[in-house]
């Protein structure tokens, strides 16, 4: 392009280039269209076309022992920015800027891209190549930013942006299987559609604090599979629709603590199959829908029992440690909201925790739920005998319940066949008649005192022996299943 076809104001921009001169056309330092202070109604005076910009980074003038750099302030680029397929051996700032059309850049190659505060009607840029940072802070973009697949060495910022679009079929946002070599920053983001982040890698962490994810009655983060190096941090985000992070890997903390997570008509959070080091649930301010953590994988789980929701999935759900310590009551009231009924796996991850911070009452208190629970499951037939476990001895959680019983009984035997002693079978040979080693005899089917075989009772009280006998035997079986049980859990 020839110097005499440009504009004065793109003549300014085109001298400044060789030598990386920054060319501000704003009238005031805190002129920014992306606050909506105007834009599309700047004159000649600030417009530059993209053609222009276009044959400067493709085939612009040099100069001798400089660093050329395309560093435009506060201009409207009229038309397409069209750098598809091409490679540029420059950083490229075109902040503050208002953009008629949004720029095509499909597998485009930059050394370092910056459109800071800029308004754009959309970002073609999948597989798009940035060897340093791409930053996006505070633009205002109106329709879908496309960085599928794209691959950034550096960081990619997009702090402060809002992002919205009136195509609905396609996500506002896409980063699917894009590659990131340093973190994802966006605290304050804001987006109204969906966002995607599937299968996309980043070296860091993933900032989303204050974030606002907006997809009313549908998936508003879609980061399935998701591999971090880090973590990612979401305190206080807000999200209307669902967060879905099946499968991802976060070696490091998933952090939602504060979050405002809302999609009644369905999972609010999904985090199924997801390996975390860390996941924080401290406080939000609610979920309103259902939480799956199926076969989940998280060493450290923070989040105390008022925070779960009341649809959870929780089967195969595995963790390390439990946070903060809650008393086992209250955290099997969580356990009986799964949607899936009654979860085995689900009692003795609770249990394994408890006991790995020494609270063996806690853990002993799980262990029973969980038995009175399947004891639910079962056919009432095969409920009779649990019963009786649960009421003798607590399924062997609670053997002194058995000492009770035993005194009870013992009690009164004692007492029945102190007032009406039973008749001796051999007079001459009986030894003398003592209520308690006689009441003991009847009970307990493995030690003789000679009390039993030396007297018969008759009437009543042969039918009270015979209850004796009969739950003497029932008590002594269940006291030895007790104690089998809680032999094979040490």
């Amino acid at each position: 392009m020839e110097i005499d076809e440009l504009t004065a104001a793109e003549r300014r921009v085109w001298e400044a280039f060789p030598d990386g001169t920054e060319v501000d056309f704003r009238r005031t330092p805190d002129e920014n269209p992306a606050d909506g202070t105007g834009g599309a109604d700047w004159g000649p005076e600030r417009t530059v076309r993209a053609r222009v910009l276009r044959s400067l980074l493709l085939d612009g003038p040099t100069r001798a022992g400089e660093i050329p750099v395309l560093k435009v302030v506060g201009a409207r680029i009229t038309g397409t920015l069209d750098l598809k397929y091409a490679t540029i051996d420059h950083a490229v700032e075109l902040k503050h800027c208002h953009f008629t059309d949004g720029p095509a850049l499909y597998d485009f190659r930059v050394r370092q891209l910056n459109l800071r505060g800029s308004v754009l009607p959309g970002l073609h840029a999948a597989r798009l190549q940035v060897d340093g940072v791409l930053r996006l802070t505070d633009c205002r973009i109106t329709c879908q930013v496309r960085l599928g697949g794209a691959r950034i060495a550096g960081a990619l910022f997009l702090d402060g942006a809002h992002l919205t679009s009136s195509d609905t079929s396609e996500p506002v946002l896409q980063l699917n299987q894009a590659t990131i070599g340093d973190s994802l920053w966006a605290p304050g983001l804001r987006v109204e559609g969906e966002t995607r982040l599937e299968s996309a890698t980043v070296t860091g962490s993933v900032m989303l604090r204050d974030t606002r994810f907006e997809n009313p009655g549908a998936t508003a983060l879609q980061a399935r599979t998701l591999t971090l190096d880090a973590d990612l941090q979401a305190g206080c985000l807000v999200a209307r629709g669902m967060l879905d992070l099946r499968g991802a890997r976060i070696p490091g903390q998933l952090n939602l603590s504060y979050a405002r997570l809302s999609h009644p008509e369905g999972m609010a959070l999904r985090v199924s199959s997801a390996v975390l080091g860390e996941l924080w649930l401290r406080e939000p301010e609610g979920i309103e829908g259902a939480l799956n953590l199926r076969r989940a994988r998280v060493d450290a789980l923070h989040a105390a029992p008022e925070v779960w929701p009341g649809e959870l999935n929780l089967d195969g759900l595995t963790y390390t440690a439990l946070t903060p310590h809650a008393p086992a009551a209250r955290r099997l009231a969580v356990l009986e909201r799964d949607s899936d009924g009654y979860v085995p796996y689900a009692y003795e991850q609770l249990a394994a925790a408890y006991r790995r911070v020494g609270d063996e009452r806690a853990a002993r208190t799980v262990q029973l739920a969980k038995l009175r629970r399947h004891r639910g499951t079962l056919p009432w037939y095969r409920r009779l005998w649990g019963q009786v476990q649960d009421a003798t001895v607590g399924y062997g959680f609670r053997p002194l319940r058995a000492a009770g019983w035993l005194l009870s009984l013992l009690a009164v035997g004692a007492v029945v066949f102190g007032l009406h002693p039973p008749a001796a079978l051999k007079p001459d040979e009986a030894p003398p008649f003592n209520p308690v080693f006689y009441t003991l005899d009847l009970m307990l089917p493995v030690i003789s005192f000679g009390q039993e075989a030396a007297f018969a009772p008759a009437g009543p009280y042969q039918a009270l022996s015979y209850g004796l006998t009969l739950t003497g035997w029932i008590l002594a079986t269940t006291v030895l299943t007790g104690v089998t049980r809680a032999v094979s859990r040490q």
